[in-house]
């Protein structure tokens, strides 16, 4: 069944329900680094949401993931991807992520990201999309990049 994937702009609310999605996205990998701590996850989303780079993933009308993308000059920098793991495997990341790539290299730009080394699952999604690890930028990061062709 195909599904109709958009990205819609930020709404009222939509810290909180990014806030949400992030508990129920990562929760598990930020557990494992560094203990979840319910308020200071909620001190740290507050002061660090980017609301000007956010968008929310629509899955047939309903909320589903976020993804915050940063123009990084010569390169886009894919600051966030999370989806709701009720959306999880089911090709919706990797529409989204194919769909950032191809825009980007239309334009002669690569596409780059970091993500947590605990979390293989999306390290693997990431490598068979075509990223190529290039380095580990922190104690817990691994950064990884798609270069245009």
């Amino acid at each position: 069944m195909e599904h109709r994937i958009e990205l819609r702009r930020l709404r009222p609310g939509d810290a909180e329900f990014c806030f949400r999605l992030h508990r129920r996205a990562l929760g598990e990998y930020v557990a494992a680094i560094w203990g979840w701590d319910e308020p200071a996850q909620r001190a740290y989303h507050e002061k660090n949401f980017d609301t000007a780079h956010t968008r929310v993933i629509t899955v047939d009308g309903h909320d589903a993931g976020a993804l915050t993308v940063l123009d990084g000059g010569t390169e886009i920098v894919l600051g966030l991807i999370e989806l709701d793991p009720e959306y999880q495997g089911r090709g919706i990341g990797g529409h989204v992520v194919r769909t950032l790539v191809a825009d980007a290299a239309s334009h002669g730009r690569d596409v780059v990201l970091e993500v947590l080394d605990v979390n293989t699952r999306a390290k693997a999604f990431y490598e068979r999309l075509g990223f190529v690890e290039t380095g580990r930028p922190g104690e817990h990061k691994i950064a990884l990049r798609y270069s245009a062709p």
